[in-house]
């Protein structure tokens, strides 16, 4: 049950659903496609292809991201200010309705909400955190929670734990962490251009056996034959 792919569409969609198994979509994190694009998205691939997505970025990252330069309508100062890191606002609430529109269409059961690392483990940003989380449990998705920066380990296995989230992260820089679910995003050994080895496949088959069911996920500039590899050598 553990599904190998990469984070995009590093060929075509029919051919790469005829190859792998899952595919993360990373346009809902820019910018979500309108609903009728996912819509054609779900009818290029087979029933049993999975997607998973990111949370778009006006829930996870503040205005002041570079990667805000990718929608298509720059926010007003007022929305400026409403935006990221789990902020109560009109705005955080109206992403989230667009995120969980498109995961709906597009038959996604996991939603990874990717963080930036200036997402610091402050008391302010993890009553923002729990804040959301608690108020969309009632949700029939999976919340896969990347961290990044300075936050310890043992807090993001407790905060997952009390929130139900499945901690993603690359094995290679974090070790995993036990249960019976994995959310791998496999970034690259010292950047993005990196090609993994055999033996790094390898490492990787050995790190994924525990879990019962999951994600292996490639996302390095040679994602396509990576994740190619990996899943032969998984088979």
């Amino acid at each position: 049950m553990l599904k190998i792919g990469c984070c995009g569409f590093p060929v075509a969609r029919r051919r790469y659903a005829a190859t792998l198994a899952v595919a993360e979509v990373q346009q809902t994190f820019y910018q979500p496609p309108r609903v009728e694009t996912a819509r054609r998205w779900r009818e290029e691939v087979p029933p049993e292809f999975e997607f998973t997505l990111k949370a778009w970025q006006l829930i996870t990252h503040e205005a002041s991201s570079p990667t805000y330069r990718r929608l298509r309508r720059p926010l007003s100062p007022a929305e400026r200010d409403q935006a990221g890191f789990f902020k109560d606002t009109p705005l955080v609430r109206q992403a989230w309705e667009a995120t969980r529109e498109i995961a709906r269409t597009l038959k996604a059961r996991t939603i990874l909400f990717q963080c930036p690392a200036r997402f610091a483990p402050t008391e302010e940003n993890r009553r923002r955190l729990r804040r959301f989380f608690h108020e969309i449990t009632d949700e029939d998705f999976v919340y896969a929670w990347e961290p990044r920066g300075i936050w310890d380990r043992q807090e993001v296995a407790e905060t997952c734990r009390e929130l139900g989230l499945l901690p993603a992260l690359d094995p290679f820089n974090t070790s995993p962490f036990p249960g019976s679910q994995a959310y791998f995003r496999l970034h690259g050994k010292g950047g993005y251009r990196y090609a993994y080895t055999e033996e790094d496949l390898k490492a990787l088959g050995e790190m994924a056996a525990p879990y019962r069911e999951g994600y292996v996920l490639f996302n390095n500039q040679h994602m396509w034959y990576d994740a190619c590899r990996f899943a032969e050598l998984w088979r």
